[in-house]
């Protein structure tokens, strides 16, 4: 069945939706423009964040981070070996398994990812009530239609 229950999405509901994509779709747009003007692409911007911004319990592997990006090992490893030509990503063997490759930023990784996180967070200010109202237009939907 579907999350609808069987009813039929309204025009509003459409509306909602698009409305919503179209926010993401304005941000990541930010975000790609962005990442290629500090001169990296913006899967390898994704990657940065992905091997900083890992949950404390998960060490910053290739596979680790491939599952963050979602995309497969191999292409983890062509962005890994880009970002690592470009003296931003750094790989070590791990001491506890020598198997194990991780991953860690260099300092100028570090600050081209600052920079890059510092222009995310004020774009996110300004646009994020936007955003914030079109996911809630789409959720106080759902919400009202499971509170009867």
């Amino acid at each position: 069945m579907s999350p609808t229950r069987g009813k039929r999405l309204k025009p509003g509901d459409y509306r909602a939706l698009g409305a919503f994509r179209f926010e993401i779709r304005k941000f990541l747009a930010f975000s790609e423009k962005a990442a290629r003007g500090a001169g990296i692409e913006p899967q390898q911007h994704q990657l940065l964040l992905a091997v900083r911004g890992l949950p404390t319990d998960t060490r910053p592997t290739i596979r680790a981070v491939a599952e963050r990006l979602c995309v497969a090992h191999h292409t983890t490893v062509a962005l890994v070996d880009k970002l690592e030509d470009k003296g931003l990503l750094e790989r070590e063997r791990s001491t506890e398994d020598r198997r194990e490759v991780l991953l860690s930023l260099t300092p100028e990784g570090d600050a081209v990812l600052e920079r890059l996180s510092e222009l995310h967070h004020d774009q996110l200010r300004r646009v994020g009530p936007n955003m914030v109202s079109a996911l809630q237009a789409i959720l106080g939907k759902q919400r009202r239609k499971t509170a009867r």
